[in-house]
């Protein structure tokens, strides 16, 4: 196996049962979270576009396990996971899928827009690809101040054919910026299948054209998904360079709330759901002596919290219409004074 392809040694322990049980509960809260998203899109208190990431939360959890709370995050538009993993409240995530003032974006982002400047959270961005470089600059940015901290930038199979994507990767292995590319292969660009979009189905490959390390893993257990982007993040935090990740995952529903997935093959939509991410915690936090009772009250307390937040954004208000123009135009500047140099 060549050295770009070797994950560096494990340094870290494996997680405890606390741990474990708190990224049991983050996984469960997305998925039930993301299940009243999809009701309420068909009852049209959703609108626009919705990207649900059901089936891929091992990777938004399990990889922001991996991080300090002062690392950069970047993301595309399938954000709902990643932002609620990063500690952003369910309430606020399911507001602003509701269009509601109370949003983590005010409102005015919806599903595919969540950013917040308090949780480094800098996505999610709507053009396929077109994050990335942000990430890379995020990093120049840490590696300029030298702050310690790293970019980690999630993005899909498709993105990974995207001119800025190899603009992207070359500037951050030249310069050896601490970033962690991280794509989430979870079969489809839309409805094309990696087979018929690519050559290679290693999306981890793209990096040995710039000579960057990288390595691809499974992405259905969260432990596997943390073990694995933490030797990443430290390799990249070390002054070492970037990594370029591949987490094979896969979404059980359509590409957005408008896609019925009538391209899958028979039965390939059950063979992956037999790797299902939760089920696999539940089977590690039983192994570690937890029982069923407490996961039963776990899952209750988790369905209450899901149902809370939907509750709060569909009495939520909407947001003001004096703010419509709110961060469209920059501040309009001071006149300068006569006879200075902007007041000739």
């Amino acid at each position: 196996m060549a050295d770009g392809q070797t994950p560096p040694a494990p340094n870290s322990e494996a997680p405890t049962r606390p741990q474990l049980t708190e990224w049991y509960r983050m996984m469960l809260l997305i998925r039930r979270v993301e299940e009243l998203a999809a009701k309420a899109y068909t009852q049209k208190k959703i609108l626009g576009f919705c990207h649900l990431y059901i089936g891929q939360e091992a990777v938004a959890v399990g990889s922001a396990a991996a991080l300090t709370p002062d690392d950069y995050v970047v993301t595309a538009y399938r954000d709902h996971g990643q932002i609620m993993s990063r500690g952003v409240s369910p309430r606020a995530m399911m507001a602003e899928l509701f269009g509601r003032s109370p949003g983590v974006s005010h409102g005015i982002g919806g599903s595919m827009h969540l950013s917040s400047r308090e949780h480094n959270f800098f996505g999610g961005y709507g053009i396929v690809g077109g994050h990335i470089p942000l990430a890379a600059g995020a990093a120049f940015a840490a590696k300029y101040r030298g702050d310690g901290r790293v970019a980690l930038c999630y993005f899909g199979d498709g993105a990974a054919q995207q001119g800025a994507f190899f603009e992207a990767m070359a500037m951050a292995q030249l310069w050896k910026l601490p970033v962690v590319f991280l794509c989430e292969n979870n079969y489809y660009a839309m409805g094309t299948s990696l087979e018929r979009q690519s050559y290679l189905i290693d999306m981890s490959q793209r990096g040995d054209g710039v000579g960057m390390k990288r390595w691809q893993f499974p992405g259905f257990d969260v432990v596997e998904v943390y073990e694995n982007v933490r030797r990443a993040v430290d390799h990249a935090r070390s002054g070492a360079g970037p990594v370029i990740l591949e987490a094979v995952t896969y979404r059980y529903r359509g590409h957005s709330m408008s896609d019925p997935a009538k391209y899958r093959k028979d039965g390939e939509l059950d063979s992956f759901r037999a790797k299902d991410c939760i089920k696999n915690a539940e089977a590690r936090l039983l192994a570690l002596g937890a029982n069923a009772e407490e996961l039963t009250r776990l899952q209750g307390e988790v369905d209450a919290e899901a149902q809370d937040a939907y509750d709060f954004a569909d009495k939520a208000p909407i947001p003001d219409p004096a703010t419509l123009y709110d961060y469209v135009y920059a501040p309009e500047a001071p006149a300068a004074a006569p006879g200075t140099e902007g007041g000739r």
